[in-house]
């Protein structure tokens, strides 16, 4: 199996406890995730930017992919993650990439692409549905940054994303937290936006809700219903990219499987294992 994996890496800055850490980030972690669970006869192949200068920071999980569709530029984004312990964290960006290049013509070469919009800069929406129409597989959409805009500091706030529909009509499944799902449609709950999300197509709406677990809405007969698990009891060692790693194995096991029930029961076990972990190189599944 050929995954496609598109989003922008990042140089994160993770500020906890007084502390500043370096570490790779964007869809680092979702490359990181399938990884982890792949077989050996599967593939990950990476469109996204790199930089040479920090370019090892993303050696342990990148140097297990394909890099034929990774471009060259000075300087990837910088972000500034402030953990708080009960509430969402606040990110900082700097150095603001522009969209990546997509290659059109190799799309179909691949079993399912995995889009994480790790800056909402990644691609653009023309760009996603030229992928729609030179793809015939599973597109995976985690919403991450669209979601968000800008305040005057270069603070990612949350805002309602323009012209979703036709974002939700270009791909099979879509994941965003808990937060990141009220700026898809106008709706009062939860429920009402899932049922808007599958009315444009998309097949699988998942919303992930931190420690207390994750949902998945799809249809059945026609009707929205959905399924829910709970967070594994695990001691909290880290907050950083533990809902990539979740998407990156709810796809994975989604295009092996094509059950939603069984991808959600072993991407909610993967979170769990990487919130548990301190050193995400040494993750086990």
């Amino acid at each position: 199996m050929k995954i496609l994996v598109i989003g922008h890496s990042v140089e994160d800055h993770i500020h906890q406890n007084n502390e500043e850490k370096v570490k790779p980030g964007g869809i680092y972690y979702s490359v990181l995730g399938l990884s982890k669970i792949k077989s050996e006869t599967d593939e990950i192949h990476l469109l996204t930017a790199l930089q040479k200068s920090n370019e090892h920071l993303f050696f342990d999980a990148y140097d297990k992919t394909s890099k034929k569709n990774v471009s060259w530029v000075d300087e990837i984004p910088k972000v500034h993650l402030i953990i708080h312990d009960s509430e969402e964290r606040t990110e900082c960006y700097e150095n603001i990439s522009k969209n990546l290049d997509v290659d059109y013509s190799i799309l179909n070469n691949f079993d399912g692409i995995l889009i994480n919009m790790i800056t909402g800069f990644d691609i653009t929406l023309e760009q996603l549905k030229e992928i729609r129409k030179h793809f015939n597989g599973l597109i995976y959409l985690d919403v991450h940054s669209l979601s968000r805009g800008f305040d005057n500091s270069k603070t990612r706030v949350l805002q309602q994303i323009e012209n979703f529909s036709q974002w939700a009509s270009s791909v099979d499944l879509i994941q965003a937290n808990e937060h990141e799902v009220k700026t898809l449609f106008h709706f009062d709950n939860e429920l009402e936006i899932a049922a808007e999300v599958l009315k444009h197509g998309t097949k699988v709406l998942i919303v992930t809700e931190g420690a207390k677990g994750a949902r998945a809405y799809f249809k059945r007969n026609d009707k929205v219903e959905s399924n829910f698990v709970p967070a594994e009891k695990v001691i909290t060692n880290n907050k950083v990219g533990c809902g990539d790693i979740f998407g990156s194995i709810f796809f994975y096991t989604y295009l092996k499987s094509l059950n939603a029930d069984k991808a959600l029961i072993a991407a909610n076990y993967g979170a769990g294992q990487s919130a548990s972990t301190q050193n995400l190189t040494e993750l086990r599944f």
